[in-house]
């Protein structure tokens, strides 16, 4: 029994009533008995060092419980940041042809009249602003070495021009929002000429 229940029970006692009914005397025993019988269950610290101890390994719990605590605060502020970054990741994807069409357009207006040309140019200038503004950074691959990360390799043209590795063509451009690739950039990668053929030798 713990050293605390010993002095709560003494002193129980000693203010009981002066007198109890055979019945509330029998209650009493078997509640006395319980208690005793529980105590082995639930027993306390009987000396100054095992409350220390037990003091102790309380405090680690708390430690422990509020780095989780902080482990759990810190991940879901990360998922919530997140989210917001990347909500417009879904409408992103579907302008994307749309920005692709307009680079076409551009293309196919090069030798048209100035005016229509520049016209383009300066709508899809305006969307890339838009788009700036939410985070979203095109992959532009010319001329750059080539990247798994950032490109796709459609294919491999030779040629001595550039070293070996360069993106030679876009054939369409990639897009990142908030350094978070949507779209990888589609490039044809320059190599390095083969050996030259050997000429077929006659019987």
């Amino acid at each position: 029994m713990k050293f605390w229940d010993k002095m709560t029970k003494k002193q129980s006692e000693e203010d009981a009533a002066p007198e109890m009914t055979a019945l509330e005397k029998r209650l009493a025993e078997k509640a006395a008995q319980e208690s005793d019988e529980g105590a082995d269950e639930n027993a306390g610290p009987e000396t100054l060092t095992e409350a220390q101890e037990a003091i102790a390994e309380l405090n680690e719990r708390i430690v422990r419980l509020t780095a989780d605590f902080d482990n759990f605060r810190k991940r879901a502020q990360r998922e919530k940041d997140e989210a917001r970054q990347f909500a417009n990741q879904g409408l992103l994807e579907k302008l994307l042809p749309v920005l692709d069409n307009f680079e076409m357009a551009l293309t196919a207006v090069k030798d048209a009249d100035p005016s229509v040309r520049d016209g383009v140019q300066m709508i899809l200038d305006q969307l890339l602003g838009v788009l700036k503004e939410s985070g979203v950074e095109p992959v532009d691959a010319m001329g750059q070495p080539f990247d798994p990360n950032l490109h796709e390799a459609l294919s491999q043209e030779e040629t001595t021009e550039v070293e070996e590795g360069t993106v030679v063509q876009q054939v369409q451009r990639g897009y990142k929002l908030n350094d978070r690739l949507v779209r990888p950039a589609r490039v044809v990668v320059a190599k390095a000429p083969g050996a030259a053929e050997e000429a077929p030798t006659e019987d």
